[in-house]
């Protein structure tokens, strides 16, 4: 099983608040949408990884400072393109255009995750049935590192609670389901 469907939406789908619509993209090809089990990473390959500079101590430091933190530790685009591609193969999707997915860090930059080792990249679809995409972890992300920021929650929490199933992290600070709504053109 690749994890990926070829999904053209019917007309009661389209209309249904139980089905995502499914935009047609330019090429006249649907976009894929990844199974459930394809919005979590493959733990084995995926566990995530921690980047030993961000810590509880050194939170005002980096992830917490003003601004420009991500930026001076984010890998250059070249490597996540090049690990995005072999990581999909390794992932078994069949779907390998690059678009449909988002080299995604599983402990994210601004939490304090390793900014290149692989073991905390991964291919994150988009769109998953359920609507548990990449887009919809972007919101998860930005509360927890608010959260950390604020001394809401610890680093530890955070990065241990996203690396083992965002989803319930998800769940448990924002919302029981996903609430971004795709924007125009997605």
């Amino acid at each position: 099983m690749t994890g990926l469907v070829w999904v053209a939406p019917t007309a009661a789908q389209a209309h249904s608040r139980h089905h995502r619509h499914v935009d047609e993209p330019s090429d006249g090809q649907y976009r894929a949408i990844a199974l459930a089990q394809a919005a979590l990473p493959n733990a084995g390959m995926t566990p995530g990884a921690v980047n030993s500079a961000v810590t509880q101590n050194t939170l005002d430091s980096t992830i917490c400072r003003p601004s420009g933190y991500t930026k001076s530790i984010r890998p250059p685009g070249q490597y996540t393109s090049n690990l995005k591609r072999r990581q999909i193969v390794l992932y078994g999707y069949e779907d390998r255009r690059m678009a449909d997915y988002e080299e995604d860090h599983l402990i994210s930059l601004e939490l304090g995750g390793a900014p290149s080792d692989p073991r905390n990249l991964w291919p994150q679809p988009h769109h998953v049935i359920g609507g548990w995409g990449s887009f919809v972890k972007d919101q998860l992300e930005n509360r927890l590192h608010t959260m950390v920021c604020r001394r809401q929650i610890t680093l530890a929490q955070a990065q241990q609670g996203i690396a083992h199933n965002w989803i319930d992290m998800y769940k448990r600070y924002i919302s029981e389901v996903p609430t971004r709504k795709p924007s125009k053109g997605e």
